[in-house]
């Protein structure tokens, strides 16, 4: 079962086109996968399909609102070039909205960042500057701290652990999106975190709507994993846009529970989505499980799983 908007939001049109790329952001639906909690369950659990985003993940909304607020500053301006750091789907879509603008970019991810994720950056003609695997993304954003700071007069920053407007962008669609999809009906939100933009503005707005809304945050059961995109917040950089006071509380996850969970949304229910789409939905069913009848349950679809189709977890463990 499907929940469409029942308005999605405005697009620029042009003689009945599309005027830009960047207005096919947003407007996902939201899925049901009540499936997976057993028929005798009458709870709701939903997920919001952020791999139907054009660059096939949620960070199309981030991206779209840092550069347009770059355009609308003059900040970014003909003649910069974009760059920032990135673990992968930020740089997607910062390389694929910098080709549709008509900017250069340059992109810093370590080097042990798959090759799925390097292909569709240069795909769409950006750069990429590989640092070391062992710092992980850590060390790819001290990288760029690095050459900001011999050159900055060359460069827009994004900057998209400390940038407000990757989580505003959160704030002001996603959340308002769940809301009206919801009509408003939740109960729990439940979101892993990277830069933690999705889960900081999605959360601050749910809680200003419905404070009765538990906002719970998915994070690793160990500093060392392999839920790419998501941060161990206790064994790393926490982003300047990091905020606990907006957790209420945390479900940890295993590797191998986010990988099982990912196979199992592709193989039964066509969902080809990425590993920290399975912690996600694997958080949300452990809360669901003991949630009292009637309770909705809300969690994000992060991004495709076409991007990680080399990765060895498809197989069975």
């Amino acid at each position: 079962m499907i929940f469409p908007l029942k308005n999605i939001p405005p697009r620029q049109l042009v003689g009945g086109v599309i005027a830009s790329l960047l207005d096919l952001v947003g407007g996902t639906p939201l899925l049901s996968l009540n499936r997976l909690l057993g028929a005798a369950r009458d709870v709701r659990l939903l997920a919001k399909a952020e791999h139907l985003n054009p660059g096939g993940s949620v960070k199309d909304r981030a991206a779209r609102a840092m550069l347009l607020e770059g355009l609308d500053s003059g900040r970014l301006k003909p003649g910069k070039t974009i760059i920032d750091a990135t673990s992968g789907n930020t740089g997607i879509s910062l390389a694929m909205m910098g080709a549709h603008l008509g900017y250069e970019v340059i992109l810093y991810l370590p080097a042990n960042a798959n090759r799925e994720r390097k292909a569709l950056i240069r795909l769409h003609g950006a750069s990429i500057v590989e640092t070391d695997p062992l710092e992980s993304s850590d060390g790819a954003y001290l990288a760029v701290i690095a050459e900001i700071g011999q050159n900055g007069e060359k460069y827009f920053f994004p900057d998209q652990y400390n940038n407000r407007f990757n989580s505003l962008a959160h704030y002001q669609t996603t959340a308002l999106e769940i809301l009206e999809q919801t009509g408003g009906d939740l109960t729990h939100f439940v979101c892993a975190m990277g830069t933690s933009g999705t889960f900081m503005g999605t959360a601050r707005r749910l809680g200003e709507a419905a404070p009765n809304v538990r906002r719970l945050a998915v994070q690793p059961d160990s500093p060392i994993h392999a839920i790419e995109g998501v941060k161990h917040m206790a064994s790393t950089i926490r982003p300047g846009i990091y905020d606990e006071k907006l957790i209420d509380e945390t479900v940890t996850v295993s590797t191998l529970e986010a990988w099982r969970m990912t196979r199992l949304l592709a193989k039964q229910y066509g969902l080809l989505v990425g590993v920290s789409s399975g912690a996600n939905v694997a958080a949300a069913i452990k809360v669901a499980s003991d949630l009292p009848a009637g309770s909705t349950v809300v969690t994000i679809l992060a991004d495709s799983g076409t991007r990680y189709l080399g990765e060895a977890f498809w197989s069975e463990d």
